[in-house]
C-alpha cells in the first residue's frame, strides 16, 4: 500500500482498502459464504461488520452476514441497544447469547483470559454449526497477530501465531480475520469516524494481561512504526498455525 495513501486518505478509506486486500490475498470470503461475525461490542468486531457490509458491492462476491454476541456472566458493559441498532442499519441480523463462562470454571480455578477465549470460541463454533454458518468473522488486526507471535515465542518458544484465515478439520467451519493488515490505531480512527467508538466494551479481566506488556514491548522494539509491523506481520504469515 503506498504511503502517499495513508498520508492522505481517510480512515474509513483505509479500512475498506486494507480489508479487501486480505479479504483477496488470504482467500477469506468466497461466493455463497454464509459468514457469522463475532460481535464482542467492541470497536474491532464493529468496524469489522461495518467493513464486511460496506465491500460488498465492491468485492463483486455473494455472502451473507449475520452477527452474534456472546454475553457472559461477568461483563455488561456493552452498549448492546446501540450495537444492535448499528448492526441493523448495515443489514446484519443480530442475536445475544448468554453463556455463563466464570460458572464454568472448575472448583480452584481463576477467572483468565483464556478460559474466557475458549468458551467463547466453543459457543461461536456451536452456533455457526447448527444454523448454517461456514465462517466465523474474528476482529483480530495486524498488532493483536503480532502479540500472539511474540507471546508464543517468549512463552513457549513456538513459532506460531494467529493466522489469517483457519481451516477446523473436526467442524464445517472456517476462521478468517478480515482485519488481519490493519493496525489498532488504523481501527481507532476508522471507529470514530464511523460513530463506532461509543459502542466499545472493556473487559475487567483483560486490563493486566500479559497481552498488554507484550504491546508496549512491541511498541519499543518497532518504534511504533507501521512499516515495520507490516514487515513482521508477512514474516509471521508465512510461518504462523493455530490448533
Amino acid at each position: 500500500m503506498a504511503d502517499r495513501f495513508l498520508r492522505r486518505a481517510r480512515a474509513s478509506e483505509i479500512v475498506c482498502k486494507f480489508c479487501a486486500r486480505a479479504i483477496l490475498e488470504q482467500d477469506l470470503i468466497a461466493e455463497g459464504d454464509r459468514i457469522l461475525i463475532a460481535a464482542s461490542g467492541g470497536k474491532d468486531s464493529t468496524v469489522m461488520a461495518w467493513a464486511l457490509s460496506s465491500l460488498k458491492k465492491s468485492l463483486r462476491i455473494n455472502y451473507e452476514l449475520a452477527a452474534l454476541h456472546i454475553s457472559t456472566d461477568f461483563c455488561a458493559c456493552c452498549k448492546k441497544s446501540e450495537l444492535t441498532e448499528k448492526l441493523e442499519s448495515w443489514g446484519i441480523p443480530f442475536t445475544d447469547l448468554p453463556v455463563p463462562v466464570i460458572s464454568r470454571l472448575k472448583p480452584g480455578r481463576k477467572m483468565n483470559c483464556y478460559w474466557c477465549s475458549t468458551q467463547r470460541r466453543t459457543e461461536l463454533l456451536k452456533y455457526a454449526t447448527e444454523n448454517g454458518f461456514n465462517k466465523i468473522a474474528l476482529g483480530h488486526h495486524l498488532d493483536d497477530i503480532i502479540e500472539t507471535f511474540f507471546m508464543n515465542l517468549c512463552a513457549k518458544g513456538d513459532l506460531s501465531a494467529m493466522p489469517a484465515k483457519l481451516v477446523y478439520r473436526k467442524f464445517p467451519v472456517t476462521l478468517i480475520r478480515p482485519l488481519a493488515y490493519l493496525e489498532e490505531t488504523q481501527i481507532i480512527n476508522c471507529a470514530a469516524e464511523q460513530d463506532i467508538l461509543k459502542a466499545s466494551c472493556t473487559c475487567p479481566y483483560g486490563a493486566h494481561s500479559k497481552r498488554l506488556d507484550m504491546r508496549k514491548k512491541i511498541a519499543v522494539f518497532t518504534g511504533n512504526s507501521g512499516a515495520v509491523k507490516r514487515r513482521i506481520l508477512r514474516a509471521v504469515l508465512g510461518e504462523s498455525g493455530e490448533n
